[in-house]
C-alpha cells in the first residue's frame, strides 16, 4: 500500500491512531484540546488522503474543494450533520461514521438525566456543599417521581430503544415517533406510535433523540411549546438545535417545566445566557458517549474504515 496521510482534527483514543501506524499510514494529530483553527484545516486537508473529524468541525464546500487528495472523511461521531455530504458527493468523497457503539452510554447518560432532573440532584447536592442542609424536612427539595409516568421518545432508533427499553424497570408507559413503526420495540415495551403533537402532550418526561435535518430543527418550538404537559421535563442528548433554547428557557423560568437535562445545545459550545443561571436545568458538556470503552472503539471504527476504503474501496460504516 502507498503511503496515504491520515489527518486526525483532535486527539482522539490512541488505539485508532496505533492501528493505523500499524497498516503503514502517515498519520497527524492536531494537539491542543481546542480544535484546529481553518488555516490549519485548510492546510491538511490540501494534503491528506483521509481525514478523521469530530461533530464540532464544519466541514463545508470550501475546505472540500481545496483537498485534491482526499478520499475519505470518517467522522468520529454517530452524527454526520456538519460535513455537506452534496458537496464530498461532488468531489468523489466517501464519508462513514461510527453507529452503533455509542448507543449503551447515550442510554445510560439519558437515564441518568431523567433521574437527576426528577430528583433534582445537582441542586440537592449543591445545597448540601453550601452548609444549608440541618437535618430532614418533610418539603425539602421535593422532586417528581418516575415510576409508572409517561416517557416521550422523539425518534425511536437505536439509541431511543435503548433508552425505552430502560424503562422497563420503572414501570412507565411509553410513547414514541418515529418515520415507521418499530413493531420488536412494542412488543418489548409495550410502546405506541403517536404523533409528536400527542406526544408531548402526553409525556411526563420528553427525550429526543432525532437526527437533525430541515424537518427536525426547531421541532420543538415557541410554537407547540404551549402543547406540552404542563410540568414535564424535557432532556435532549441527541442535536441541540432540534429545541429552540430561548423558549425552552422561558418555559424553565415560567414554570411550565418542572426541568430538563441537556447535553448538546443549540449554539454549542455556547450556551443560552438564561439557561446557565436556572436551578431546575442539569447542563452536561456533550459526553453522551464519554466512557473510557465506547470513546475507545469509535477511534478504532474511524480507523477500520479507512483502512478498509484503501485495501478494499469500500466502508464499513457508509455514510456516503
Amino acid at each position: 500500500m502507498a503511503e496515504h496521510l491520515v489527518y486526525i482534527t483532535r486527539q482522539i483514543p490512541a488505539e485508532g491512531i496505533e492501528l493505523l501506524i500499524e497498516k503503514g499510514f502517515k498519520v497527524v494529530v492536531h494537539d491542543p484540546a481546542q480544535g484546529p483553527g481553518r488555516d490549519e484545516m485548510h492546510h491538511w486537508f490540501s494534503q491528506a488522503s483521509a481525514v478523521v473529524t469530530l461533530l464540532s468541525d464544519q466541514i463545508d464546500r470550501d475546505l472540500i474543494s481545496h483537498a485534491p487528495h482526499l478520499r475519505i472523511i470518517a467522522n468520529y461521531a454517530a452524527g454526520f450533520n456538519n460535513i455537506d455530504l452534496q458537496a464530498a458527493a461532488d468531489f468523489g468523497i466517501r464519508v462513514s461514521n461510527t453507529p452503533d457503539v455509542l448507543t449503551a452510554a447515550t442510554a445510560d447518560l439519558t437515564w441518568a438525566l431523567i433521574l437527576g432532573v426528577a430528583k433534582r440532584l445537582v441542586e440537592s447536592d449543591d445545597y448540601s456543599r453550601h452548609g444549608l442542609f440541618t437535618g430532614w424536612a418533610p418539603q425539602l427539595l421535593l422532586g417528581r417521581e418516575v415510576t409508572g409516568k409517561t416517557l416521550g421518545i422523539v425518534g425511536a432508533g437505536r439509541i431511543g430503544q435503548a433508552v425505552g427499553r430502560r424503562a422497563a424497570g420503572f414501570e412507565m408507559r411509553i410513547l414514541y415517533t418515529s418515520r415507521s413503526p418499530k413493531k420488536e420495540f412494542e412488543q418489548a415495551t409495550a410502546a405506541r406510535q403517536v404523533s409528536f403533537e400527542t406526544l408531548i402532550s402526553e409525556s411526563d418526561f420528553i427525550s429526543f433523540h432525532c437526527a437533525l435535518n430541515q424537518e427536525t430543527r426547531y421541532l420543538l418550538n415557541r410554537d407547540n411549546f404551549n402543547m406540552v404537559k404542563p410540568g414535564a421535563c424535557i432532556i435532549n442528548t441527541a442535536r441541540g438545535p432540534v429545541i429552540e433554547e430561548k423558549a425552552l428557557a422561558d418555559a424553565l423560568k415560567s414554570g411550565q417545566l418542572s426541568g430538563a437535562g441537556l447535553d448538546v445545545y443549540e449554539h454549542e459550545p455556547q450556551i443560552e445566557a438564561r439557561l446557565l443561571k436556572l436551578p431546575n436545568v442539569i447542563l452536561l458538556p456533550h459526553i453522551g458517549s464519554a466512557t473510557t470503552e465506547t470513546r475507545a472503539e469509535m477511534s478504532r471504527i474511524a480507523a477500520r474504515n479507512i483502512i478498509e476504503f484503501f485495501n478494499t474501496g469500500r466502508l464499513l460504516n457508509p455514510v456516503l
